[in-house]
């Protein structure tokens, strides 16, 4: 059945209901709002020709534009998020980019100057200016809808002035050539892994995902609720759903004329399904009003199709933490349970629904019900219980960090960057310093140390030890695979270990070796 059948068998149901039910004298019925109900319909996208050429002539969106929106859900990598790349257009970062969306991966990356990282992307790289060394850049918008950071950021490194014409031959470490930093190394290494990770605490935890944070309000969420009210079924109740300061009010006045009995602001049918298979359910923040209320989401993309609903009861002016089990969730259609329908999939979650309404479910009453007035302030939503820890951030840190000072090593038999670390501000000891930050942190954390990177094809199997007593080259091109295959190994977390290439080994045995490592 097509969307526009489906609208106009709506269409007619509740003109048969709202025209032909004589069991209600006139008296007692309420006019019907049927601008309101088109209005519900167009809002929801379920009028297409409506829909189509709002969408034509609408102002582009400037949080539009990005991965998410251009692939359909069979071009995503389904099981995860956005993925946060910061240090994007360096060496490393852009190679890491461009496996993320080879792999069809939705990627974000921090740069500092976004005009010039548009010439090293396409359009499918949803970019944001900011450093991390400026706080204030790295705004919650940047970490909205992230699953897993890879940081790539590090101290700019070039030939001294006049050493050579070429700076690439310093780039690609075929000849040794003297250097000097761009940067501060404890600008970049250490506070500005202090300022990225403090950000990240906030939206990315080890046990839950944050789907909509509503302390920091966006044109983005504001696009994605709506209104579904007692209208679409002849009844007059009506409600919204307003972005405040640090929360969002769902509120308005329910009324039990014209047999309704209910308000719900919805979210749209997302762009692609959420997976949230390695979760346990729910967690909802609110403030109620001592009312009952329901949440519903669904696991299919149909308008007027099955719900999953759980109701929770709320406390005056008081902030309650609600969770949501999966596995407690009751499969409704209008009202009605249908059991047959089976446990709620977890693993494709197209749309979110709260909901003020009368009816409990299968004929029986909402036992805290009252008409009029209520309102529900809400300030997250997540997933909680995350079954399956994999890392969280990735770091690309480097070989020798903890070498400087270590009198147990011959500093002659050592690369240069450790043999120069107080000629080059002490980059090594900083980048340390930044490692312990992250170990600190809380977060399901990798920290890669690669030995002297190099420009090869990266076809060669990878060394990894720990110690830090690791010498030898690994190509950039292994780097950025070898995060890519990091970020689906539980095996990895929690742990810190130096990489370079060795043509003996089969490429197999990488995940055996890391597994076998032992964690900080």
């Amino acid at each position: 059945m097509s969307v526009l059948h489906q609208v106009n068998k709506i269409v007619i149901l509740v003109k048969e209901q709202h025209l032909g039910d004589n069991r209600m004298s006139e008296k007692k019925r309420q006019s019907w709002d049927l601008g309101r109900f088109i209005s519900t319909l167009n809002n929801f996208e379920l009028i297409p020709l409506v829909s189509s050429l709002q969408k034509l002539f609408k102002p582009s969106d400037p949080l539009r534009g990005s991965l998410r929106d251009c692939l359909s859900p069979k071009q995503q990598n389904s099981t995860m998020g956005i993925i946060l790349v910061t240090g994007a257009t360096g060496g490393v970062g852009k190679r890491v980019v461009r496996r993320l969306l080879s792999q069809n991966y939705y990627v974000r990356a921090l740069v500092r100057d976004k005009e010039a990282a548009k010439n090293l992307f396409d359009e499918r790289v949803e970019l944001i200016q900011g450093d991390v060394t400026r706080p204030e850049t790295l705004t919650p918008r940047l970490l909205e809808n992230v699953s897993a950071v890879i940081s790539c950021v590090g101290t700019r490194v070039q030939p001294i002035e006049g050493d050579t014409p070429n700076r690439d031959k310093y780039y690609q470490g075929t000849k040794f050539y003297m250097p000097q930093v761009v940067d501060s190394p404890q600008q970049v290494e250490y506070l500005g892994m202090q300022n990225l990770v403090e950000v990240v605490k906030k939206y990315i935890r080890s046990d839950t995902k944050l789907l909509f944070d509503f302390t920091h309000p966006t044109e983005a969420i504001k696009d994605t609720w709506g209104a579904v009210d007692d209208v679409v079924m002849g009844g007059v109740s009506e409600s919204s759903i307003r972005l405040e300061q640090h929360k969002a009010v769902f509120s308005g006045n329910v009324s039990t004329a014209n047999n309704g009995g209910f308000a719900s602001v919805r979210t749209k049918n997302f762009p692609s399904p959420l997976d949230l298979s390695d979760y346990e359910g729910i967690e909802l923040n609110v403030q109620g009003d001592g009312k009952r209320y329901k949440f519903i989401i669904r696991c299919e993309g149909k308008w007027d199709g099955v719900g999953y609903s759980y109701s929770f009861d709320t406390f005056y002016n008081m902030p309650t933490t609600v969770r949501i089990p999966f596995s407690e969730l009751i499969p409704v259609f209008r009202a009605k349970t249908v059991p047959e329908m089976g446990q709620f999939d977890p693993s494709c979650v197209y749309s979110m629904q709260l909901m003020q309404t009368k009816f409990e479910y299968d004929g029986a009453l909402n036992p805290k019900f009252s008409p009029g007035l209520f309102r529900l302030e809400v300030s997250s939503i997540k997933a909680y219980g995350r079954k399956v820890n994999t890392p969280q951030f990735i770091l690309i840190s480097s070989a020798g960090v903890t070498r400087p000072g270590r009198s147990d090593i011959n500093l002659e038999d050592q690369p240069p960057a450790v043999k120069m670390n107080d000629q080059l501000g002490g980059i090594l000891t900083w980048k340390l310093k930044g490692e312990d930050v992250l170990r600190q942190s809380g977060l399901n954390y990798t920290i890669i140390r690669p030995c002297a990177l190099t420009e090869n094809p990266g076809n060669k199997a990878l060394i990894v030890e720990q110690g830090d007593n690791l010498k030898g080259q690994v190509s950039r091109e292994a780097i950025a695979d070898l995060c890519l295959q990091l970020l689906r190994w539980p095996e990895a977390c929690q742990k810190t270990f130096e990489v370079c290439e060795d043509g003996k080994l089969d490429q197999g045995q990488t995940k055996q070796a890391i597994a076998a490592l032992r964690k900080d």
